[in-house]
């Protein structure tokens, strides 16, 4: 076991000088020991099936309901439950596949496998960045936002950011890699580090533009509620009162979705950058596989942040399950009327507050 640590650092140093050759092997990639190979394997066979599970049910939800399918903000959530299922899927296989049995490909279906995982976390990013840009419309142009936002908008917009992923994400396999003269990434073999570089860059500027969103977001509502109190003298004290509740209601969950996306995303784009700078250490290629577990963890949580949260899309989930309910107990007769009784209850759920745009898109902003 010591001859083959010893092997594997000498790999490493001798990757950072001469290129591709001296690492054909790709030992100087395993850098995990035993312990963290069970720790790594445990998150990912706990987090790939729940996320998997979880998106999967977002996805059925969405598509049963007809109310839903129109909406561009629950296009914008079903494009974000599709990448997080493909991460949930590529993801945990891939890195098993190579950190923990061993298990060592060609250049070109290694590269085939990472532009997958590549492309569900793009995809992943890209439909939060939608998302964000969705509830920033909604808040600052709440009166033509139906208009500026059309389900037909919504598709294009969706199908534009898929096929900018899958671009960005398979350039390795096209043609950017390392060459025979030129040095190879230290995180990914056969990949040019300015290429991950590039990548990491092009996604914390997309996580800066969802940050600032959310901020603004927070700072309307606020500023809104503000003028209202203001408008109406009489509602001074009930007034502060409802806008600190809306203020508190609006900072944790923004404060949230902006602290997890931070901590999922932010140190493994930090440490691609860092490649192409200058020579990993040992402990920060191994802090890397840990950081990647956390981008899956992230596609784990969005399920729970921006459509479970939601009360339309739960009251859709409970008109599907008592749908089902009937289907296995009374037959598909009654289920027919049971199904009207459904359709008519949810022509009342726009009444409520679902989501956090929704909410505030009932403070008639402008």
């Amino acid at each position: 076991m010591a001859t083959e640590q010893n092997e594997m650092t000498t790999d490493h140093g001798a990757l950072t000088t001469t290129g591709v050759k001296s690492c054909e092997n790709l030992s100087c990639y395993l850098v995990l020991s035993n312990t963290e190979k069970s720790i790594i394997t445990w998150i990912c066979c706990f987090t790939g099936p729940a996320t998997f599970l979880e998106n999967i049910l977002v996805l059925v939800v969405i598509g049963a309901s007809a109310r839903l399918r129109k909406r561009p903000s629950y296009l914008f959530i079903g494009s974000l439950a599709v990448a997080d299922v493909l991460a949930s899927t590529f993801f945990p296989i891939f890195f098993l596949e190579f950190h923990l049995l061993g298990h060592r490909d060609n250049s070109d279906i290694y590269l085939f496998k990472l532009g997958g995982v590549t492309m569900a976390f793009t995809g992943s990013v890209g439909s939060l960045f939608l998302t964000s840009m969705d509830r920033y419309l909604c808040i600052y142009k709440a009166p033509r936002y139906k208009l500026l936002l059309s389900r037909r908008r919504a598709l294009f917009g969706i199908l534009a950011l898929w096929t900018v992923t899958i671009v960005i994400s398979f350039l390795p396999l096209i043609g950017w890699r390392c060459r025979k003269k030129t040095p190879c990434s230290q995180l990914f073999p056969y990949v040019d580090p300015y290429y991950m570089s590039c990548w990491a860059g092009l996604m914390l500027v997309v996580l800066v533009l969802i940050l600032v969103a959310y901020v603004l977001i927070l700072w309307k509502a606020h500023h809104h509620e503000a003028v209202m109190e203001a408008r109406t003298p009489g509602r001074s004290t009930m007034g502060q009162r409802d806008r600190m509740r809306v203020d508190i209601r609006l900072a944790r969950t923004l404060g949230l979705i902006l602290l997890i996306l931070v901590l999922c995303w932010v140190p493994s784009l930090a440490i691609l950058v860092v490649d192409v700078s200058r020579t990993l250490t040992r402990k920060e290629q191994r802090a890397f596989a840990f950081c990647g577990t956390l981008c899956l963890v992230n596609s784990a949580v969005n399920p729970l942040l921006y459509a479970l949260r939601c009360r339309e899309l739960r009251r859709a989930l409970f008109n599907l399950l008592r749908r089902v309910r009937r289907v296995c107990t009374q037959g598909t007769g009654v289920c027919a009327s049971g199904q009207k009784k459904d359709n008519d209850a949810g022509q009342t759920e726009n009444k409520d507050k679902d989501t956090l745009s929704e909410s505030l898109d009932r403070l008639h902003l402008d």
